[in-house]
């Protein structure tokens, strides 16, 4: 057994490589936990390396420890927020046990890693220990939830970014297709006239929404409950140390974060990660509904609508030759559907907790952490490969507008609604174009229809009062 090192806990001894940051803890979770084939999230991991920071930092403010034993483990805690420990932490994302696994994965590496600064070899724990020194004063109840909300803020910051470049996008597009005219529909049917501007400034306004909510989620995530420790009541925690963490971690994170009044209140419910899970279907669902309009807005190109023109990403077939597929909407909508079920999953996982503790938040985590990473990943190329590099097939728009029906309803206001429906009714029985019967049949100039299909004339808010002689 040269190779390995043999640890001890409550049931029993292991072996755990010589080497190894980890100990017997995570050795056990690994062993237990072969469920999701993936490690928890790189984002939990540095939040987890922020809280175990602000932790030692109040501990030793308390003089818990001597001078070097508390810079050992100051810095092994800011190595890990910084993500250099993330090899380390290598228990499944989905666990029993509330998260003490990943607590004490945690607590492991970070006492490995303060051994090895101060000479000494992983595994020799009379001298830095993961529970005695990294979690002390803290339990897994009240660290795992607090790293949860500061991952969560963080990075919903970085998907605000993504969303407002987004909607700047679309904001874009609608100066740049302002003057383009087309068919506006209604349950896929011709409805009335607009513009690919205006219909660009709606998908802008929406993803503007979104922004918003998100913005406003930090609030839902700044209350904590570190320093309640098993239940909330604080019990094994100095009453200073309780006072002091929280401000310690709010000026490390740079999060707005403040103590939960009701520290049981905040360590038994989780119904804030609800909320915020919430917002993000909401953006799941716009990505989901635009990503369509611009798949069916383009689809054809030559026997569809046709109206746009996506930038072409890669072929789009293996047996039909100049095939190219709208993949990036498609994707974008695969990314959508994913959140709006992880969003289920939070939501049953969070009304799934018992009396003082939700046990399911490795769960929560897990989905919340993930939906965060799509969004993000979804807003990035839906900008990059398709609303930026989009274009208007004005000719098709132009083809549409003159031969529907649904631009007699741009005349209504000119020739009143009698006379534009039996011209609508010639169009659809004769296959002419309407611009070409109106105008041969006296009822405008083509100057006039001209006018009454242009930009200005069908977005102007209302129509100008008919005065009458």
């Amino acid at each position: 057994m040269g190779d390995y090192r043999t640890e001890k806990d409550l049931l029993g001894e292991m072996s755990v490589p010589c080497d190894a940051l980890y100990g017997i803890h995570t050795v056990r979770a690994r062993e237990n936990f072969p469920l999701a084939g993936r490690p928890v999230h790189r984002a939990l991991v540095h939040a987890f390396g922020a809280v175990k920071l602000a932790c030692a930092q109040t501990n030793r403010e308390l003089g818990c420890w001597d001078g070097e034993k508390g810079l050992a483990i100051e810095t092994a805690c800011t190595e890990m927020m910084q993500g250099q420990l993330d090899g380390h932490v290598i228990v499944d994302a989905l666990q029993g046990g509330a998260g003490t696994s990943t607590n004490m994965n945690v607590n492991e590496v970070l006492a490995n890693r303060a051994l090895q600064l101060l000479g000494h070899a992983p595994g020799n724990y009379d001298f830095v220990s993961p529970l005695e020194d990294i979690n002390r004063h803290q339990s897994t109840n009240d660290t795992f939830p607090t790293a949860l909300k500061v991952a969560g803020i963080l990075q919903l910051r970085l998907l605000e970014t993504e969303v407002v470049a987004l909607l700047e996008a679309f904001q874009g597009q609608e100066k740049k297709l302002a003057h383009v005219v087309k068919i506006g529909r209604t349950q896929f049917q011709d409805a009335a006239l607009t513009t690919l501007g205006r219909e660009m400034s709606a998908y802008a306004d929406a993803f503007g929404r979104d922004r918003w909510r998100i913005y406003k989620c930090e609030e839902r995530l700044r209350v904590v409950n570190l320093g309640g420790t098993a239940i909330g009541t604080g019990v094994a925690a100095p009453r200073q140390y309780i006072f002091k963490v929280v401000e310690k971690l709010r000026g490390i994170t740079g999060c707005g974060l403040a103590r939960a009044e009701n520290l049981i209140d905040a360590t038994q419910n989780a119904d804030a990660f609800v909320e915020v899970s919430g917002i993000l279907k909401a953006l799941a669902v716009n990505l989901l509904k635009i990503a369509g309009d611009l798949r069916f807005l383009s689809s054809g190109p030559d026997a569809g609508i046709g109206e746009i023109r996506l930038p072409y990403r890669q072929a789009g077939s293996s047996i039909m030759p100049g095939k190219v597929n709208p993949v990036i909407p498609e994707a974008v909508s695969q990314a959508a559907l994913v959140v709006m079920s992880n969003d289920q999953t939070i939501a049953q996982a969070c009304a799934m907790g018992q009396l003082e503790l939700n046990p399911f938040l490795p769960l929560v985590a897990d989905a919340l952490l993930g939906s965060l990473d799509l969004l993000r990943g979804a807003c990035g190329i839906f900008r990059r490969f398709c609303v930026e590099q989009m274009e208007a097939n004005e000719a098709r728009c132009r083809q549409h507008v003159e031969n529907s029906t649904a631009s007699v309803t741009a005349l209504v206001g000119s020739i009143g609604y009698q006379r534009a429906t039996e011209l609508a009714r010639q169009v659809a029985s004769t296959g002419r174009g309407l611009r070409e019967l109106a105008i041969e049949q006296g009822l405008v100039t083509e100057e006039k229809f001209d006018e009454l299909v242009s930009p200005q004339s069908v977005t102007r808010l209302g129509t100008p009062i008919k005065k009458v002689p």
